[in-house]
């Protein structure tokens, strides 16, 4: 097949599906709605614990390892085992942190709608430079 031809579907697929092409960019604004579900735990604003870790800085971070946080031994195995948080890890997570690290101390029961993950991402990855 010509690669012309490739070119053209390809960007005929992107025209005709663009939530399905590529990686979805989320609503940094939109996030920040969604964070208010976080916020009760969690702040992403400063590098201070609450009831859980802080998530400023959190992109590249090795799982379990905020300094002064006490976390479970299935986050700190986690962590140790190689999970770093980045995109694909974290909207696991979110998803559902029971099922993506066994045994953590999060009681939060995760984010099932997909659109307000990615624009929860989209929102701590502002924190995360």
């Amino acid at each position: 097949m010509d690669y012309r031809v490739v070119l053209l579907i390809g960007a005929t697929a992107i025209a005709l599906f663009p939530g399905h092409a590529g990686a979805q960019e989320g609503d940094a604004t939109a996030g920040a709605t969604v964070f208010k579900k976080c916020a009760t735990c969690h702040v992403v604003e400063s590098d201070t614990n609450k009831v859980g870790p802080s998530l400023n800085k959190l992109f590249g971070r090795k799982a379990g390892t905020h300094p002064d946080f006490a976390y479970s031994a299935a986050m700190k195995a986690a962590g140790e085992g190689g999970l770093v948080w980045d995109e694909t890890v974290l909207r696991d997570y979110l998803h559902n942190p029971k099922a993506k690290v066994k045994g953590t101390k999060m009681a939060f029961v995760g984010v099932k709608d997909d659109q307000e993950i990615t624009d929860l991402i989209a929102y701590l990855k502002q924190y995360s430079q």
